[in-house]
């Protein structure tokens, strides 16, 4: 069974010494990267094509690339489970990835980081509420502090772009990513239960098929329309690293983290994806990072290594 942050309040048990913990909090930094990087990937993708488009190809590829290795394999889930996975899917990779890369297109790559910082926060209310996991004094520290870094972030990017024009942030596209974050948030508490007896590759392809078909039969007027003849060896570039290394690759990473961690410690991760959007964002996309978002990046920080103490 996975250690959830209940685990670590029993003195001598702490969840941190068990075998594989270590490993799966090096991997849950790497899905950091690979996720921080995806929003200058995605902001560069949808300025080339509609967002809808980008957003239906990507998850169609996972889809395919997922299925086509859980299908070479055995024992597949019972069928009571896969149906409960699909359906968990078209709320985690179907409406959530249409909020979240619409949300990209309507405002700067860190701020919509910046906005899924919140994801955290809502989880360990949806997991407090369901009963899945509870905080302990430092958890609840930790998501406070890091509450407080990602405000000093958002006020240092805000300031970036009080400018105006093409770059600035947007509401709307704020307020997207933000309900996509609250999507996410239901969706992973929900999926705790299943990372317990469905293998991770299994749980990725079902999920992912469940959001896909629904978002591409959505997009594919966009796709039908969309010039991909034209599309730049670029454009192509980052609709394969948004489908393979964000969609396939990084979320095996989540979903180990989930099942040996929990899914509020394992969302305490995700408060490193604004560091790591903001730092590429700022040479490809020219979002200049301000001292702001140096002294919300230390709070950051510093609430994850008090949440996984």
């Amino acid at each position: 069974m996975g250690s959830t942050v209940g685990d670590a309040v029993t003195p001598g048990h702490a969840s941190s010494t068990r075998p594989g913990v270590w490993l799966t909090d090096a991997l849950l930094v790497l899905m950091a990267v690979i996720w921080g990087a995806n929003y200058s990937v995605v902001k560069f993708g949808t300025n080339l094509i509609e967002p809808l488009a980008y957003n239906g190809v990507r998850t169609m590829l996972a889809a395919v690339v997922l299925a086509g290795i859980v299908l070479a394999g055995k024992n597949l889930p019972r069928p009571r489970d896969a149906m409960a996975l699909l359906a968990l899917g078209v709320l985690g990779n179907g409406i959530y990835q249409y909020l979240f890369v619409e949300g990209i297109a309507r405002t700067r790559a860190s701020d919509a980081a910046l906005v899924v910082a919140a994801s955290p926060a809502l989880i360990a209310i949806v997991s407090r509420i369901r009963g899945v996991d509870r905080m302990h004094r430092r958890g609840v520290l930790g998501i406070v502090l890091s509450a407080i870094g990602i405000a000093f972030v958002v006020l240092g990017t805000t300031q970036t772009g009080a400018g105006g024009g093409p770059s600035s942030p947007s509401v709307t596209g704020d307020f997207l990513v933000l309900a996509g974050s609250a999507c996410w948030a239901v969706y992973s508490v929900m999926l705790k239960p299943y990372t317990e007896r469905v293998s991770g590759m299994q749980l990725s392809a079902l999920t992912m098929i469940g959001g896909a078909v629904p978002l591409f039969i959505v997009a594919w007027p966009s796709i039908a329309r969309t010039s991909w003849s034209t599309m730049p060896i670029l454009g192509w570039s980052a609709i394969l690293y948004s489908g393979i290394f964000s969609l396939v690759v990084a979320y095996l990473f989540w979903y180990r983290g989930i099942r040996v961690i929990g899914p509020t410690r394992s969302a305490m991760y995700s408060n490193l994806q604004p560091i790591i959007a903001v730092l590429v964002a700022w040479p490809l996309l020219g979002e200049v990072p301000t001292i702001w978002q140096g002294v919300g990046a230390a709070g950051i920080l510093g609430g994850l290594v008090l949440t996984r103490q």
